[in-house]
């Protein structure tokens, strides 16, 4: 380890390495700033004699006799910044002429300018700086949004509020000399626990009464993960579920071409008739010439072929008299014809399956979450925030809801930019997932396959058509590591669980230390932020809403304080079974 000693009467550099410092201070009352807090965390400027300076952070610091028999303080910093002679910040770097001249604390006068180097059109503000919160903190607007964020942080750390001050400042932010109407902000938020219409009053709210999400929209993966036992691997069900599906399109939509009408193509069908198909198929029936035959009129046999197929769908048809012998897969599909029936008789995926998502048109469907000309009783209005509410979706379909609704919302900004490529970059758009790993989680199950295809795709690919995401989970380990790694913002809060601050410290793309190892102690509203839209890495508070999400925990002991309380199990039942 090299040696350098400066010659200052309180503190020299003893060691220097790439990614820390070592100082000795004699005197520590005389070399702290008397206006400024001194602690771990405090920033340092490191200086050498052209005038150039590194900006650390102090990370620990020990006391140690001298010869003397006096204390001298070892402090520990980590380098996170290179300042030329012109005042100039350069993220990382250390090139600094050695050996140092000078250590100091570095002047809050100096952070402030830092912070500040960023332009100001760009600059964006939710957080001020957690050693003087007189100092705000901003992130480059551009970058913050656009590379993906992660919003992470155990219950109780002040998460969700986090997520409400960033989404109100974004909604809110207009150009110098402002302007009445909205802004052009876009922005659509899943909501799982119903926690943000009262940050967002305002909001193009939807929930389970007024969410219409045809089932005709859907992929062929969310169909059969709908649909289809997904983890019993029964290719019977899903060539004849396939087979119907496409047919069944062809049938409702005479004018396309049927080369164009694919399992996956987002062309209008009748699930109903599917599952008359379906129950058709599994009751045939073969006369002695190997032919399945049915019921025809006048009780003669029936013959279907490419001509009258549809007859397959327009109810159930009774195998012909001649008909002696079992047809292919007869009887095979009676667990899989239950399964649908269940699901199409479930009052509580009428959203999904029943009139309304049917008869709505392609249009309708996919504005209603982006907030463009959305119909309520005062006419026809746009929003800058569509609020999800899925606390009603039954869990069952929550994956395949999310993932229908991400997907068309990734590929309405691919069409956009396909169509208007000159100006695809004028209506970008933020998809917020809250508590993310709900849906999206690393295991590898069938039943959310759907969901992370989706999601993993726009991180992987959203920016180039406009299509950014912010994921907030307060469980980040059991996050699919490929939405999470497309992350280039994150905002850290206090983490509780081992497993979760491990697997964030690994993310982070800056070396932090002790400052990470500092996530299990975080105060409320307190958060590391780091990616490249900040300056530098950052210990920040967040400012506070205004409007707050109700996300506050229950007072338990002061409401069983109270007198007993009657539950009107009358409404609670009426409620669950509706």
């Amino acid at each position: 380890m090299e040696q350098f000693v400066v010659d200052t009467k309180l503190a020299r550099v003893i060691s220097v390495l790439p990614n820390k410092i070592k100082i000795e201070v004699s005197d520590i009352e005389r070399f702290k700033l008397e206006s400024d807090k001194f602690s771990v965390g405090t920033y340092l400027r490191v200086s050498d004699s052209e005038d150039c300076a590194l900006i650390c952070i102090i990370e620990n610091f020990s006391i140690q006799k001298n010869e003397k028999g006096t204390n001298e303080y070892i402090l520990e910093a980590m380098p996170i910044g290179f300042l030329d002679s012109d005042g100039v910040f350069t993220r990382g770097g250390n090139n600094i002429a050695i050996p140092p001249t000078d250590v100091e604390p570095a002047k809050m006068s100096e952070i402030q300018a830092i912070y500040e180097a960023i332009e100001t059109e760009k600059r964006f503000c939710f957080s001020s700086l957690s050693q003087d919160v007189s100092i705000k903190v901003p992130v480059n607007g551009n970058k913050f949004f656009n590379k993906h964020i992660a919003v992470v942080g155990s219950t109780g750390s002040g998460k969700s509020h986090t997520v409400a001050k960033i989404l109100q400042n974004a909604i809110n932010e207009k150009n110098d000399g402002g302007y009445q109407e909205l802004n052009n902000s876009h922005i659509v938020l899943f909501d799982i626990h119903s926690e943000y219409f009262s940050a967002f009053p305002q909001a193009n709210y939807i929930d389970i009464e007024n969410l219409v999400l045809p089932y005709w929209l859907m992929n062929s993966e969310e169909l059969q993960e709908l649909f289809i036992d997904t983890e019993a691997n029964d290719h019977n069900q899903r060539n004849v579920f396939k087979e119907a599906v496409v047919l069944n399109k062809r049938k409702h939509n005479p004018s396309v071409n049927p080369k164009h009408i694919t399992y996956d193509a987002p062309y209008k069908f009748s699930i109903n008739e599917v599952l008359n198909y379906i129950q058709n198929k599994n009751n045939n029936r073969k006369n002695k010439s190997n032919k399945i035959v049915w019921k025809g009129p006048d009780e003669k046999e029936l013959e279907i072929n490419h001509d009258n197929v549809n007859l397959l769908f327009e109810g159930i048809l009774e195998p012909a008299s001649s008909a002696t012998s079992n047809g292919p897969n007869h009887g095979d599909f009676l667990n899989f014809i239950s399964r649908m029936e269940n699901k199409l008789n479930d009052e509580r995926l009428t959203f999904l399956l029943k009139d309304r998502a049917e008869t709505i048109e392609f249009r309708e469907a996919i504005t209603q979450f982006l907030g463009y000309d959305v119909k309520n009783d005062a006419g026809t209005q746009s929003y800058n925030i569509t609020i999800i509410d899925l606390s009603g979706v039954p869990f069952e379909v929550l994956s395949i809801t999310v993932s229908l609704i991400s997907r068309l919302l990734f590929e309405y900004g691919y069409h956009f930019k396909k169509s208007f490529s000159e100006d695809f970059d004028k209506t970008p758009l933020l998809l917020v997932y809250e508590e993310a790993h709900k849906y999206v989680p690393k295991i590898q199950s069938a039943k959310y396959n759907s969901c992370r295809v989706s999601i993993e795709r726009i991180a992987k690919e959203g920016r180039k058509y406009g299509v950014s995401a912010m994921i907030v989970s307060q469980r980040p380990s059991e996050i699919s590591e490929t939405i999470f790694s497309q992350c280039n913002n994150f905002i850290a809060m206090r983490l509780t669980n081992p497993d979760d601050q491990n697997y964030v410290k690994r993310l982070l793309p800056d070396n932090l230390g002790p400052l990470t190892d500092s996530l299990s102690t975080l105060k409320e509203g307190e958060a590391i932020l780091i990616g490249d839209s900040i300056v530098m890495p950052s210990l920040v508070i967040i400012d506070r809403c205004e409007l707050t999400p109700s996300s506050n925990d229950i007072n338990y002991l002061q409401e069983w304080k109270k007198p007993w309380v009657t539950v009107r199990f009358e409404s609670l039942e009426n409620s669950w079974i509706k």
